[in-house]
């Protein structure tokens, strides 16, 4: 076997209480992607972390090119050849590309003065390599879109001169044609003789662009397997330890009667002439590119967004306010969990009674026995796992946080529960409890506006799909009328089709 540019062999990680890496081997080539698959708290980012110097493990050896290594910490793993792209980008904003690319190692003049010409001549190399030709290095990094910002952090990446490059959860901020860009770039650094760790939980990038994977789950190597000979039902069984065979659960036909009628509704520049109306126990896809008015819309839905023009009815009252929405009965799930969703410094029990506080109080008054009741009630519904309400919600798993999301606004009883991108960068496992808890919701009467960019998602839950162009609606789908191409069609602006 060729020799692999990386060996990680019997790597266990204990914590106070909790062992979070059991004897955990995976191994990486030159010239090869290999995909690192498992749940949220398989032990993925723990394993990254060791290698990235962040945690020294318990017990087990690091091998570089054959060669045994002890890693001191995040410095000296780039100076072994290891980049990790985080899901969270290590940038700052107020800097500009160049400078964020050789942050501490700027190139200097004999004076000590940064030598801005070779710093500008330098970053254009790496940019290039990722795509980046037009753009300035001297951009502020705050004017870049996401996608950009990801390109620059894999330009860093490659700057350190790096063999390894661990990518995690790339595309997860990604729309569909950036998401083939960086899968490009993925090809471009294998052909280059880089060794690629891709962790992801979209098995269809997997299948796109891994030559192999590898499969943690609760802390243990489970097994590997070359992309040729697995298919995607296998990684899936692998990943969640049990048959996983109706992932989009049976629905059943909506209420006749309205939820929420939305007519002429326009706000500023990001909506135009929205008009739709979801019946109760309905399930209504968003689907739409990048920009196409999607969030926008959710927000102007919960009165976050003041509208010129229109109207949003939910069962005779107008909504102008989040307030209003509230009283009316709307919940909103945005697309950022951790900034708009959650207060992850605060624990679960706080996080699950925020929207509540002034319906479960009496007198300005809260009860804690009350207070209990609700927590205990959603941890058990929505099964939360976490040994205690008081854990700070932040340390949870991605599927976990969401579910806490989503227990906050449920226990306020809504009508009409808006979901957007309710399962990003969550695990399979994960989705498929929030997919049968969603079925039930609509079984119970709740309308739900289920936006996301994930196509079977849509596919696969909606009854009704609307798309959505610039700001406006350019299709109505019907379930015999769903595909991947007729949507892509109206969401690249075709005309109105009902």
């Amino acid at each position: 076997m060729e020799q692999a540019v990386l060996e990680m062999v019997g790597i266990s990680k204990e914590f106070p209480g909790v062992k979070a890496l059991d004897g955990v081997s995976i191994h990486v080539k030159r010239s090869e992607i290999l995909a690192l698959l498992g749940e949220n708290g398989a032990g993925k980012s723990t394993l990254m972390k060791v290698l990235a110097g962040v945690h020294q493990p318990s017990s087990g050896q690091i091998k570089i090119n054959g060669k045994e290594v002890s890693i001191h910490g995040p410095k000296h793993s780039q100076e072994l050849g290891i980049s990790i792209i985080y899901q969270e980008f290590n940038l700052v904003p107020h800097m500009s590309v160049a400078e964020n690319i050789f942050l501490g190692r700027e190139p200097r003049l004999i004076t000590g003065v940064i030598d801005r010409r070779r710093l500008r001549d330098e970053t254009r190399q790496w940019l290039e390599k990722v795509g980046l030709t037009a753009l300035s290095p001297d951009t502020l990094l705050a004017n870049l879109s996401i996608a950009e910002q990801q390109l620059v952090e894999i330009a860093k990446a490659l700057s350190f001169e790096s063999n390894i490059i661990i990518m995690d959860e790339p595309t997860a901020t990604l729309n569909e044609e950036e998401t083939e860009k960086l899968l490009n770039i993925m090809r471009d650094l294998k052909k280059q003789g880089f060794g690629v760790i891709f962790i992801t939980h979209r098995l269809e990038e997997v299948e796109e662009v891994a030559d192999r994977i590898s499969v943690l789950r609760d802390g243990k190597y489970i097994g590997s397997e070359s992309i040729k000979n697995i298919t995607r039902h296998q990684m899936v069984t692998m990943m969640v330890g049990r048959e996983l065979t109706d992932l989009f659960p049976k629905l059943q036909g909506p209420y006749e009667e309205p939820a929420l009628t939305v007519e002429r509704l326009s706000v500023r520049e990001y909506l135009h002439d929205i008009n739709f109306t979801i019946k109760k126990g309905e399930i209504l896809g968003i689907a739409g590119l990048m920009g196409s008015g999607k969030t926008p819309l959710s927000k102007a839905l919960f009165g976050l967004y003041p509208h010129k023009e229109g109207t949003i009815k939910v069962g005779g009252k107008t909504v102008n306010t989040p307030r209003e929405a509230i009283d009316a009965g709307i919940a909103l799930v945005t697309d950022d969990r951790k900034d708009e969703g959650l207060v992850l410094g605060m624990s679960v029990y706080e996080n699950l009674l925020l929207p509540s506080y002034r319906r479960i109080s009496s007198f300005g008054v809260l009860h804690k026995r009350n207070k209990e009741k609700i927590v205990d009630r959603w941890i058990k519904a929505l099964n939360i796992k976490v040994h205690h309400s008081s854990v700070e919600v932040g340390t949870l798993s991605g599927g976990n946080q969401q579910k806490v999301v989503l227990g906050k606004w449920l226990q306020m009883d809504p009508d009409v529960l808006i979901l957007n991108e309710p399962t990003r960068g969550i695990d399979i496992g994960a989705k498929a409890e929030i997919y049968q808890i969603m079925k039930e919701l609509a079984e119970q009467g709740i309308a739900i506006i289920l936006i996301s960019s994930d196509m079977p998602e849509l596919l696969g839950l909606s009854h009704r799909i609307l798309v959505m162009s610039e700001g406006t609606i350019t299709a109505e789908l019907d379930k015999e009328h769903f595909d991947q191409e007729t949507i892509f069609q109206y969401a690249a602006g075709g005309e109105l089709h009902v």
